[in-house]
């Protein structure tokens, strides 16, 4: 079915929109029977220029939050689902407490927002959901307060800059135009290219799909995107950049990883050492994948001296790990040599890493 098309597309879109500012989990799993909450999001690096670009969607951000995006108007049964989840994480977290032996704060329990195109009256005024515009934009709707939930009804929202990456998330005419606004963005801007690169996974699935399941705003959809990718590529032509779209998309991806690991390590260490600028570039090449578990090892680490030197260890382990193969059993000992270097070689070595051979490598690591 298309909505699971579309439902890939709203986590992709969170996950790459929010990663730069917190930990992203999607599919977070909750009690026996297992219920996925689809994006669970906790703030760690604060960027307050980064959070504006998002606008609305940063607003949300400042808290740790749970997004559950709806392709088609949300029901009574999926809302109630919704908050299942939530409530099933407060007791996973009230366990967590007691084994810890410390004191749960329901404060730190998550905001619910419930993503959805449309909402009418009656389901709004069914769960008690009001407006706050002394604090809050139109279009989205609190329910009461300790029930830690909002419906944020996207066709609703007043079409600005500050809530594009929320319309995006829309419906037909809404997500349209939510979609070209995208062409305001700077041609280089990183969200812009990643923004690019989703809606083209998204116009790609959908077209394999069965013509006979597609909506007519999908047909309109597929055809929307395309113009968007012809501005980019114009815009590379008269750039004079001969590789195109593809690799500014990755160099995009790998720009706002180096800024993230930048300020994740700044905001966790205090600073950034010399030997942590110097694995900076490689690292921010790694896969998306493997890019997040080395943030997650690295968020596990102490915040002193000894987890500064563990991270560093961390970082080199993983650019070391790029030439893995040739290396085989002499890595552990490499890293510890590598380790070891005065900066400037050290800096050095890791710039000429992917030109060397591999007896090179094994020589100058021996």
């Amino acid at each position: 079915m298309t909505r699971f098309i579309h439902d890939r597309f709203a986590k992709d879109l969170l996950t790459e929109l929010l990663s730069p500012i917190g930990t992203v989990n999607i599919g977070h799993d909750v009690t026996a029977e297992v219920r996925e909450i689809d994006v669970y999001f906790i703030p760690m690096t604060v960027i307050p220029e980064y959070s504006a670009t998002l606008g609305l969607l940063g607003k949300m951000a400042d808290t740790t939050a749970i997004f559950e995006p709806f392709r088609n108007p949300i029901t009574v049964g999926e809302v109630i689902s919704c908050m299942s989840k939530l409530w099933d994480l407060r007791g996973e977290l009230e366990r967590q407490a007691r084994r810890e032996n410390t004191r749960y704060d329901d404060a730190k329990l998550p905001t619910l927002w419930i993503l959805t195109p449309t909402a009418s009256k009656a389901m709004l005024e069914g769960f008690g959901a009001i407006p706050k515009p002394e604090h809050w934009m139109e279009g989205i709707y609190f329910l009461p307060r300790h029930l830690k939930s909002a419906m944020v009804v996207i066709h609703q929202l007043p079409e600005t800059p500050e809530t594009m990456w929320l319309r995006i998330l829309g419906k037909g005419k809404v997500q349209q135009r939510a979609i070209g606004e995208l062409s305001s963005l700077a041609t280089d801007d990183p969200l812009r290219i990643i923004a690019l690169e989703l809606l083209y996974q998204l116009q790609s699935n959908l077209v394999t799909e069965p013509q006979q399941e597609l909506q007519p705003e999908e047909r309109e959809l597929i055809m929307a995107i395309p113009s968007l990718f012809r501005q980019q590529l114009e815009a590379a032509q008269q750039q004079g950049i001969e590789q195109g779209i593809e690799q500014g998309i990755e160099q995009g991806r790998q720009a706002q990883q180096r800024l993230i690991l930048e300020n994740f390590l700044q905001g966790r260490f205090g600073e950034i050492n010399s030997q942590m600028t110097a694995f900076l570039s490689p690292i921010s090449k790694l896969p998306a994948a493997e890019f997040t578990m080395l943030l997650l090892a690295i968020s596990m680490l102490t915040v002193d001296e000894a987890g500064k030197q563990q991270a560093v260890r961390l970082l080199a382990e993983n650019v070391l790990k790029m030439r893995q193969n040739e290396l085989g059993d002499l890595l552990p000992t490499g890293l510890t040599n590598l380790l070891a270097l005065p900066v400037d070689e050290l800096t050095l070595f890791v710039e000429q890493l992917p030109q060397l051979s591999a007896d090179e490598l094994r020589t100058r690591l021996e």
